[in-house]
C-alpha cells in the first residue's frame, strides 16, 4: 500500500482517551488513554486479541458505545474537528451513516431477516433524507459487484451467500457516501478467494470515493495487503503504532512480535499417516443435493447439488484437512459423516461396518464413535445450562454413571485448559475461545474415535487459534483420535493436517500429501486458493518467531 498525504487536520482524532467497564469487571478500563488519528484517505487497520479494546474503540467513534454499559470517563475524541463525545443521541444518529458507515463482523445478524435487502438499503437512505428509488439500489448492488443487481434486492438475507450479505452490509453503510468507513472484522469468517474480493472491493471504494478505512482485525495477512498505518492493541492500550510495512518488518513491542510469530504459516508441519494403518472411515460416491426452497405458493431458486460423488478415506490416527471456499459441500459432507443429515446414495463405512441410514450413527453402540466440533460455539452451546450440565448430561443419557460423568468432565477440563470451576458457570462468562475449548471438551466426553472439527478456529484471534490447534494436536496424539478438520484457510491445514482435500462445487478435485500439495498443486482450484491467501505472510513468521522466542529467553 502506499500510505496517502496527510491533511493538516485528521478526519478522526483521539486523545488521553478512557472508557470504563461496568463494575464487577475483570479490569476497570476497556480503552485506556488511547491516542490515535486517522488521515482523510487512508486505511488503518487495528489489531490485537479478543478483549483487547479493538471494536470498543471503534463504537466509541460511531458514538454506539451502549449508555448503560462502558463509558468515556476521559480525553478528547474529534470527528472532523468536532467531538462526538458532544453530540445528542439525534446528532449521533445524523452521524453514523451520514458520514460514518459501520460494517459490522456478522452480517446475518447486522440484516434483518425479515425485510428484503432492498429494503434494508432503502431505508439506510431514506434515514437521512436522500430519495430510495430502485435504479439507484440497483446502482448500488452494482458498485458491490452483487449478481443480478437489478432484481437481487427482492431476496432476504438467508437466501444469499456470506460473501453476498457481507457485500449488502458494506451497501448499507455505504449507501449515503459517508466520509469514514468502520470495518469490523468483516471478513474474518468468509473463505480466502470471497474475503480477497471483499477487502479488493473496500479498497476499490477508498480510490474513488476518497475514503477513511478503520479496518479491525486479528489477521496479519490481511493487514500487509490493505493496511498503510496499523495500530497495536493489548488490555486496552495502543502500544505501538507505525507504517504498515514497517512495523510488520521490525516490531518494536515483544506482544507485536508474539502476535506475528504465531501466523500460521504455509510450510507443512505433519508428515503422512502411514497408507498400512487400517481404514476408519470410508466413503464412496456420496452425493447430497438441496432441494429447492419453498414459498407458500411457489418454489424459489433451484436444486443445489451440495455432494456431487465424493469418495475419501481417513484412517486411524490421521488428521485431514477438508478445504474450499463457502457453498464447496464441506459443511454437508462433515454433516452427514455425523448422521445430522441423510445423505441421497453412496457407500459409507465406519470401522468396515456399512452404514445405511443416519439413525444407524445413533445406536448405542455407535453413536460415541463420531463427534463434532462446531464453527460457533455461542450458537453450539445452550445459554440456559451452566457447563457442568452442557458436558455431563450427553454421557449420563448415555449410560454412564453421575460420579464417573463428573470425574470425567473435570479431566477433560484440565486438558483443554479451564478450570474446576467452570463448571459452574455459563457460556456467556466465557471468551470465544474458552466456548471453543468447552465445544471440544463436550465432544470428547464420549471418547469418541473421529472427531469433526468444522471450522473450529475461524473465528479466533491468531494467538488463540494458535492454541487450539495445538491443543487439537495434542489431543489427538494422546488419545489416539482421527480427525476431519474443515476449513477455508490453507495456512491453519498446514498446521494440523497430515493430508488435505480440496472441495468444489461438491465434489473433491484433489487429495495429497499436505506439503506436496502446498509446494506444487495440481488442479487450478487448488492454486486460485493459494494465491488468494492474503499477505502470505509465513515467510516472515520464521523471523518473528525467533524473535519472541528471543524476547522469553
Amino acid at each position: 500500500m502506499t500510505p496517502t498525504s496527510p491533511r493538516t487536520a485528521p478526519l478522526v482524532s483521539i486523545e488521553g482517551l478512557d472508557i470504563a467497564l461496568p463494575a464487577g469487571s475483570d479490569r476497570k478500563l476497556a480503552v485506556s488513554d488511547a491516542t490515535l488519528s486517522i488521515e482523510r484517505g487512508e486505511v488503518l487497520c487495528i489489531v490485537g486479541e479478543s478483549g483487547s479494546g479493538k471494536s470498543v474503540l471503534a463504537s466509541a467513534i460511531a458514538g454506539l458505545l451502549p449508555g448503560d454499559g462502558l463509558q468515556v470517563t476521559k480525553g478528547q475524541l474529534l470527528f472532523d474537528g468536532k467531538s462526538v463525545l458532544s453530540l445528542n443521541k439525534a446528532q449521533l444518529r445524523r452521524l453514523r451513516g451520514a458520514r460514518i458507515g459501520y460494517i459490522f463482523q456478522e452480517p446475518l445478524t447486522a440484516l434483518n431477516p425479515l425485510l428484503t435487502i432492498g429494503r434494508q438499503v432503502a431505508e439506510a437512505l431514506e434515514a437521512h433524507g436522500h430519495p430510495a428509488p430502485p435504479e439507484k439500489i440497483g446502482e448500488l448492488f452494482a458498485t458491490m459487484q452483487l449478481p443480478e443487481p437489478a432484481t437481487i434486492g427482492r431476496r432476504y438475507p438467508h437466501e444469499l451467500s456470506g460473501g453476498q450479505r457481507q457485500r449488502v452490509a458494506i451497501a448499507i453503510a455505504m449507501a449515503c457516501d459517508p466520509d469514514l468507513l468502520i470495518a469490523d472484522e468483516p471478513t474474518t469468517a468468509l473463505d480466502v478467494t470471497t474475503q480477497a474480493e471483499i477487502l479488493k472491493l473496500i479498497l476499490d471504494l477508498r480510490v474513488r470515493r476518497g475514503l477513511a478505512v478503520l479496518f479491525i482485525t486479528h489477521d496479519f495477512g490481511v493487514v500487509r495487503e490493505i493496511a498503510d498505518r496499523v495500530a497495536v492493541m493489548q488490555n486496552g492500550e495502543i502500544i505501538e503504532t507505525g507504517d504498515a510495512k514497517s512495523l510488520l518488518d521490525a516490531p518494536h513491542q515483544p506482544y507485536t512480535r508474539r502476535l506475528l510469530a504465531v501466523v500460521p504459516g504455509l510450510d507443512a508441519t505433519r508428515r503422512p499417516t502411514s497408507t498400512d494403518r487400517p481404514a476408519l472411515l470410508e466413503l464412496d460416491d456420496i452425493r447430497k443435493t438441496h432441494a429447492a426452497r419453498r414459498r407458500l405458493f411457489a418454489s424459489t431458486g433451484r436444486s443445489v447439488a451440495a455432494l456431487d460423488g465424493v469418495g475419501l478415506v481417513i484412517r486411524e490416527g490421521e488428521t485431514l484437512a477438508l478445504v474450499g471456499e463457502s457453498g464447496s459441500g464441506k459443511s454437508t459432507l462433515g454433516q452427514v459423516i455425523a448422521g445430522l443429515i441423510e445423505r441421497d446414495s453412496g457407500s459409507f463405512r465406519l470401522f468396515g461396518d456399512e452404514i445405511v441410514q443416519a439413525r444407524d450413527l445413533f445406536a448405542r453402540e455407535r453413536r460415541p464413535a463420531v463427534q463434532m466440533v462446531f464453527q460457533d460455539p455461542q450458537s453450539s452451546l445452550n445459554p440456559r445450562h451452566d457447563v457442568r450440565r452442557i458436558l455431563t448430561e450427553p454421557v449420563i443419557q448415555a449410560g454412564l454413571g453421575k460420579a464417573e460423568a463428573e470425574a470425567r468432565m473435570l479431566g477433560l477440563l484440565a486438558r483443554v485448559g479451564l478450570d474446576a470451576s467452570a463448571a459452574k458457570r455459563k457460556p456467556h462468562a466465557f471468551s470465544g475461545g474458552q466456548r471453543q475449548r468447552i465445544g471440544l471438551a463436550r465432544a470428547l466426553m464420549l471418547q469418541p474415535k473421529l472427531l469433526i472439527a468444522d471450522e473450529p478456529v475461524s473465528a479466533l484471534d491468531v494467538s488463540v487459534q494458535a492454541q487450539v490447534l495445538d491443543l487439537l494436536t495434542e489431543l489427538q496424539r494422546d488419545l489416539g483420535l482421527s480427525m476431519l478438520f474443515i476449513t477455508h484457510d490453507l495456512r491453519v491445514a498446514a498446521k494440523i493436517a497430515e493430508r488435505i482435500a480440496v472441495m468444489q462445487r461438491g465434489r473433491i478435485v484433489e487429495e495429497a500429501a499436505t506439503a506436496d500439495l502446498l509446494r506444487e498443486p495440481q488442479s487450478t482450484y487448488a492454486r486460485a486458493l493459494l494465491a488468494a491467501i492474503p499477505g502470505r505472510t509465513h515467510e516472515a513468521g520464521v523471523a518473528h518467531l525467533k524473535l519472541f522466542q528471543r524476547d522469553i529467553a
